[in-house]
């Protein structure tokens, strides 16, 4: 049997990429996956399948909303539920199939079953164990849910449950406002669901930039979604085709209740590395399951790696595959290396909510001296045009050396306009770095520039 220089465990973004930059980088190496198709939970049931679902109900909704202002007349679009699941799961099989196609390409063997690790150096798939030098922990993360709220992927749903609903629920109770329940939120809402959020602290998408809070939370509620905030859940009862949602308000611990035909839980998520064998192997994790690593992703145990949602950090695809390349290249005798303060977080509502680097509210604790430069999408002349002037972009600044700290923005497209901030701040750059660079009109981008401009002089455009 063949003896490998690396096997990783999982084929999710984190796995897949470290397998291809292994092979890129003159390994041998194997891929552990148990589905039946790579790709692991992003590519399967998590960040593409909900982004074919918010693209196709986006249209539906700029379809009632915006066509006759344009002047495209006609009768509106009736939505045929199965057929949009049907290129769902065809974008689902494009992706994957890419993977499977680049694994081959990499001459990468892919150990079809679950894996566990019996032993340093050695990883078993079904009956056999396989050798190796390194391995790679990349099993990714599972839904969480609450005490008192049992998951039938039916009436009680995760986000798996969510992407494949029989039908379109009348009324639909969303647990938890995070990026997950308020992307399926926004789904359904647009498919005429009734959409309540019902969530444990006073305010949405924890941890954001508070003003960048407040404006989603306005800009949704106009959309038509409710938000019940600072409510603790006590229990979901699922009835035959119904379920019921009680809830106390943390502010008088008064008691309520909501009826809802579907109930998504999307509380989060924890770790999954269930059947590896790494208690008895003496890898440490910790109190929350996250398995323990140094700067170099190594566990406590020589030869093991862990990388992805299975460690600490933001549970997000793209920390996760920068992770891979960067244990990759570490076993390849490189340097990898990830900046962990250059990572930026995106939630795919229209409009788009992106952010990078330090929050107003995380200055003010650090006791950093700072400028905010915020320039509104009203005032750029492309998003006006295309009904796109909600929200804004806004540029932390170092008060002294004018250094980008970090981006907040919600407004059409910001989860690419962010990208040119993340560079900027790679490169150290100064607010005035991006605004002294020419960007074209009429474009999105330059509301990043007017907000950069907006660190110095003033913004040219309000």
């Amino acid at each position: 049997m063949a003896s490998y220089d690396v096997i990783v465990i999982g084929s999710g973004p984190g796995g897949y990429v470290c397998a291809i930059r292994c092979a890129q980088l003159g390994l041998k190496t194997a891929c552990v996956e148990g589905r039946e198709t790579l790709g692991g939970t992003c590519l399967n049931v998590g960040c593409i399948p909900s982004k074919a679902l918010l693209h196709a109900t986006h249209q539906l909704h700029e379809t009632h909303e915006n066509f006759e202002k344009m002047g495209l007349m006609g009768a509106k679009p009736k939505v045929d539920w199965e057929k949009m699941l049907a290129y769902k799961s065809d974008v689902i099989g494009q992706n994957t199939k890419g993977i499977e196609f680049l694994f081959k390409k990499n001459k990468i063997d892919w150990l079809k079953g679950w894996g566990s690790i019996p032993e340093a150096g050695k990883v078993k798939v079904g009956d056999e164990v396989h050798d190796t030098k390194n391995i790679v922990i990349a099993t990714g993360s599972e839904s969480s849910t609450l005490p008192g709220v049992d998951i039938d992927e039916k009436t009680v749903v995760t986000s798996t449950g969510a992407l494949e609903l029989g039908k379109i629920p009348k009324k639909l109770v969303v647990i938890g406002a995070g990026v997950i329940g308020l992307e399926m939120g926004s789904v359904y809402s647009r498919l005429g669901a009734e959409v309540t959020v019902v969530e444990f602290l006073d305010h949405i998408t924890p941890g954001m930039d508070a003003e960048v809070q407040k404006t989603f939370q306005r800009i949704l509620k106009k959309q038509g979604m409710t938000f019940i905030l600072g409510a603790a859940v006590q229990g979901v009862e699922a009835l035959k085709t119904k379920a019921k949602v009680t809830y106390k308000l943390r502010k008088d611990d008064s008691e309520h209740m909501l009826d809802a035909d579907t109930v998504l839980v999307a509380t989060g998520r924890r770790p999954y590395t269930h059947g590896l064998g790494l208690e008895a192997l003496g890898v440490e994790v910790t109190e929350r399951g996250m398995v323990k690593t140094d700067a170099h992703w190594k566990t406590s145990v020589d030869g093991i790696y862990a990388i992805g949602d299975c460690i600490a950090g933001p549970m997000l695809a793209h920390k996760a595959e920068d992770e891979g390349m960067g244990v990759a290249e570490t076993l390849a005798g490189q340097q990898g290396h990830v900046n962990y303060d250059v990572i930026p977080g995106v939630i795919y509502t229209h409009p788009e909510v992106a952010s990078v680097g330090k929050t107003e509210e995380q200055l003010k604790d650090d006791g950093r001296a700072y400028k905010a430069g915020k320039f509104m999408f009203m005032g750029n002349g492309r998003a006006k045009a295309n009904f796109a002037g909600d929200g804004f972009v806004k540029i932390l600044a170092d008060a002294e050396t004018d250094r980008i700290l970090g981006a907040h923005m919600i407004g059409p497209m910001v989860g690419d306009l962010i990208h040119e901030v993340c560079v900027a701040m790679e490169f150290g750059a100064a607010a005035e770095d991006l605004a002294r660079t020419c960007h074209a009109h009429p474009t999105y981008s330059e509301a990043v520039r007017e907000a950069a401009l907006a660190c110095g002089d003033g913004p040219i455009h309000s």
